[in-house]
C-alpha cells in the first residue's frame, strides 16, 4: 500500500506497539500523547512529536486515537485544539478506544459535517496482541472509509470486521467485555477450587485449557496470576470503565446482565484495595486472599 501520514494519539500500553507497527510498515507517524516520555521509543524510531492532538491531526491522512476514557475521547476530538478542529478535509478519523457508542455516533456526525470520515474501531487482544500485531479490530462506520482504512488495520491486527454504522464497533467491543467479565470470574473460581482440593493449579490449566473450559484469559492471564505477576496487559481501571459503559448501554436496551453486574462488584472491590493500575488478572488476588 502507499505510504500515508498518520497522526497517532495515545501511546500507552497498547498504542505504543500499534503505532510502532505502522511506522515499521513505512508510514509517516505524527505522535501526540499526554505524557511525552511514553512516546520516546517511537520518536527515536523516526516519529515526529506534536504538542496537541489537533496539531498532530493537521497534517495527517488518517488520525488514530486510543486514549483512556470517554471524557478523553471527547476532549481529543471536540477540544478547541482537537482533532475535529484541525483535521484536513478528506481525512479518516479512527477511534480505537473502548468508548460509548453514542459518543462514536456524535464524532461521526461532526466529522461528516466537516468533510471527514470517522470510524469507531475498538480492539481486543491486550498488550500481547498489540505487540504481535494480532489484535481483533471491531469497526463501525461508513463502508467506504472502512475500505480505505483496512490496510492500516491489517498492519495492527488479524481479525478485522465492520459490524455496521457508527457505534457498531463499540457495541461489538462491549459484547466482548461482557463476555470477558464472566470469564475472568470463571477461571478465578476454578483455580481457587483446584488449589483448595490439593491440586497443582498450573497442571489444571494445562488440562482444562485444552478442553471445553478453554479461554484466552485462562491460558494467558491465569498463569501470570499464579506467578504473582499482576503487571497490566489491560488495566483494572480501564476494565471497570468498560463495564460501566456496558451496564449503561444495557440499561438503555432494557437488558438485565447479572454476570456483568457481579463482575463489576468484584472489580469495584479490586479497585477499592488500590489495584487499579494492575492487570485484570488481579481479580485472582481477591479469590486467593493475596496481598502481594
Amino acid at each position: 500500500m502507499p505510504s500515508h501520514s498518520i497522526a497517532f494519539i495515545g501511546t500507552g500500553v497498547m498504542g505504543r506497539s500499534m503505532a510502532g507497527h505502522l511506522l515499521t510498515a513505512g508510514h509517516t507517524l505524527r505522535v501526540h500523547n499526554r505524557t511525552k516520555a511514553k512516546a520516546r521509543e517511537l520518536l527515536a524510531a523516526g516519529a515526529s512529536w506534536h504538542d496537541t492532538a489537533g496539531e498532530a491531526a493537521a497534517g495527517a491522512d488518517f488520525v488514530i486515537t486510543i486514549v483512556g476514557y470517554p471524557r478523553d475521547v471527547e476532549q481529543t476530538y471536540f477540544g478547541s485544539d482537537g482533532v475535529l478542529a484541525r483535521a484536513r478535509a478528506g481525512a479518516v478519523l479512527i477511534d480505537m478506544t473502548t468508548s460509548s457508542p453514542k459518543l462514536a455516533q456524535r464524532i461521526a456526525g461532526a466529522a461528516a459535517e466537516r468533510g471527514l470520515a470517522a470510524l469507531d474501531a475498538p480492539v481486543s487482544g491486550g498488550d500481547v496482541g498489540a505487540r504481535e500485531a494480532r489484535l481483533v479490530i471491531m469497526v463501525g462506520g461508513d463502508a467506504a472509509a472502512f475500505a480505505r482504512a483496512r490496510p492500516l488495520f491489517e498492519i495492527m491486527g488479524r481479525n478485522i470486521a465492520r459490524h455496521g454504522p457508527a457505534g457498531a464497533g463499540q457495541h461489538c467491543k462491549l459484547a466482548n467485555q461482557i463476555s470477558i467479565a464472566s470469564i475472568m470470574m470463571s477461571w478465578c473460581e476454578a483455580l481457587t477450587y483446584a488449589e483448595k482440593a490439593g491440586l497443582d493449579p498450573s497442571r489444571v490449566i494445562d488440562s482444562i485449557g485444552a478442553g471445553a473450559a478453554a479461554s484466552w484469559s485462562l491460558v494467558n492471564l491465569a498463569p501470570r496470576a499464579l506467578r504473582g505477576d499482576f503487571a497490566p496487559g489491560f488495566y483494572v481501571k480501564h476494565f471497570l470503565k468498560d463495564m460501566r459503559i456496558a451496564l449503561d448501554s444495557a440499561a438503555e436496551l432494557q437488558l438485565d446482565l447479572p454476570g456483568l453486574v457481579q463482575a463489576k462488584k468484584l472489580y469495584d472491590e479490586v479497585s477499592r484495595r488500590g489495584w487499579d493500575d494492575c492487570g485484570t488478572q488481579a481479580l485472582f488476588r481477591l479469590y486467593a486472599g493475596r496481598t502481594d
